[in-house]
């Protein structure tokens, strides 16, 4: 199989292209870092070895027109993803995010490619799901009360009668609630990918991956946001600053384990493609880790070596914070066979053995 891999310079790209040349297939990278040979961010990586690497703009037409000829499967994993500081970055993350996919599938109906993995995110949920305490029904939560904040009720409420919540993992039929340029940005492209499989009779399958963490991620991610910022902290000698209660759900994966979703993803495509089974179709699953984890679990898993500070539960909120948000990762597992291999205390070994 010959894949193209957008963005298999960054974190998780040069995961996918490690995980995809270990499984035998031709790969090529298209990225706007200078590759491995002129000391790009993946120099000296040997992994990278028999790698064609293309290096340009995905919201190139030219460039995009170079990197496609012989292409079965592109990996659309270009984006950016750094934390927005307001309204003033929107046309820098539309540029990078929609148009580039604009681009790119419009380059794919140019090349006759059918099939397409798209690198997604949680983001497109917003807040995670929950439950009545008593029904057990689910519940859309109203927006948290800077009363209940500061005095310390971080769970959020029925909008009907007051409860406190309970968490639930979130299925890919939840519904989706942008709270972001960027969370947006995401939103967008997974619709125009599906577009896309409608017009051209492609596959294409979106990933929205969970929180991922990996030796490697960079510290603006918004993928693994607490332990990247945590992790910053600890290579510096800090302790990790543990917001609200440190009681915050979220779903860890490994890079790992991202990679290995994102190749299966792709082989399932490129079969598909070569029969009539998923003509024109469209795929969301989520991909989150193990188990569920607190935010508190990972500032104490990363500070669990000789003279590391313990973490500090500071009480602080911030008013728009997501209060839970954990991966049913069941679709996947019924339809791909995928299922997250590292544990969470493994991960975070390998995670802080990195620092």
């Amino acid at each position: 199989m010959r894949v193209l891999v957008t963005g298999g310079a960054g974190f998780i790209g040069s995961a996918v292209v490690r995980t995809a040349l270990a499984e035998g297939w031709d790969v090529r990278v298209l990225d706007a870092a200078a590759p491995p040979a002129e000391g790009g961010p993946v120099s000296g990586d040997a992994a990278y070895d028999g790698a064609d690497y293309v290096r340009g703009d995905v919201a190139n037409a030219e460039v995009l027109d170079a990197a496609l000829p012989g292409i079965d499967v592109v990996c659309h994993l270009a984006a950016k993803v750094g934390l927005e500081r307001g309204m003033g970055d929107a046309p820098s993350y539309t540029r990078a995010n929609v148009l580039a996919t604009a681009e790119l599938l419009s380059a794919l109906a140019r090349h006759g490619v059918r099939g397409l993995v798209l690198a997604s995110s949680m983001v497109v949920y917003g807040d995670g799901s929950y439950v009545h305490p008593e029904s057990g029904r689910s519940v859309r939560p109203a927006p948290r009360k800077e009363a209940d904040l500061a005095a310390g009720l971080f769970e959020p409420r029925d909008p009907d009668d007051g409860s406190m919540l309970l968490p639930a993992l979130t299925s890919e039929d939840a519904p989706t609630d942008p709270r972001s340029v960027y969370a947006l940005s995401k939103l967008a492209q997974e619709h125009l990918a599906a577009a896309w499989a409608r017009a051209s009779g492609g596959t294409a399958v979106a990933l929205r991956y969970h929180n991922v963490y990996g030796p490697g991620m960079p510290r603006n991610t918004p993928y693994a946001g607490v332990a990247a910022l945590f992790a910053s902290a600890v290579r510096r000698g800090k302790a990790p600053q543990v917001f609200e209660d440190g009681r915050q759900r979220r779903s860890f994966v490994h890079v790992d384990d991202v990679a290995a979703a994102t190749a299966l993803a792709s082989g399932n495509v490129a079969a598909l493609t070569r029969s009539s089974t998923g003509s024109g179709s469209f795929r969301a699953f989520n991909v989150g880790g193990p188990g569920v984890q607190t935010i508190l679990d990972v500032a104490q898993a990363l500070t669990r070596r000789p003279g590391a500070p313990a973490p500090v539960v500071t009480g602080r909120y911030r008013a728009g914070d997501v209060r839970h948000i954990t991966a049913s990762s069941a679709a996947i597992a019924a339809d791909l066979g995928w299922r997250p291999r590292v544990a969470f205390d493994e991960g975070m070994r390998d995670l802080a053995s990195s620092l």
